[in-house]
């Protein structure tokens, strides 16, 4: 299984930062911040939905390689906007947030060995989740918010 048009999900995950920071660079706060319709998150937030995803993904990777069969916490993405209030969150600061958590991640991921990609943790909600198949999710879901992300920008550089 591949991520969308084949991409190799190391490689995708390895671009997303540039990607975003040349995506977001000259948008100011309120680019940030708006809402592309009611209900859907702003830039800002999905920058700090990134960061924190990252956070929760290195936690699972770690837990996984270390105790195969690992219990895996679900999360409300929701909860967590509304609860660490993602709209007024520095975007800048996401951003730092995600780069490096996203470098340290890449970099444990080239240091372990293949056979422990195929270590996997019990997902409470999906199920058996190896960490090839998280690596694969994740570069999915970064070319799922670079798409949305892009999606917002168009109109705001008119």
């Amino acid at each position: 299984m591949h991520t969308p048009n084949n991409q190799e999900p190391l490689r995708v995950q390895q671009a997303t930062p540039k990607k975003l920071s040349t995506l977001i660079g000259k948008l100011n706060k309120k680019q940030l911040t708006k809402r592309p319709a009611p209900g859907k998150w702003s830039i800002a937030e999905i920058l700090a939905h990134l960061a924190d995803t990252e956070l929760v993904g290195g936690w699972r990777m770690r837990m996984i390689l270390s105790q195969n069969g690992t219990p895996i916490q679900a999360f409300d993405q929701d909860m967590w906007a509304n609860t660490f209030n993602y709209l007024q969150r520095d975007s800048k600061s996401s951003m730092e947030t995600f780069r490096a958590l996203r470098e340290n991640n890449l970099a444990l991921l080239k240091s372990v060995p293949k056979n422990l990609w195929e270590n996997y943790g019990m997902h409470q909600e999906r199920g058996k989740e190896s960490i090839a198949h998280i690596v694969r999710m994740f570069a999915g879901h970064d070319l799922n918010h670079l798409q949305q992300i892009e999606k917002i920008v168009k109109p705001s550089r008119r």
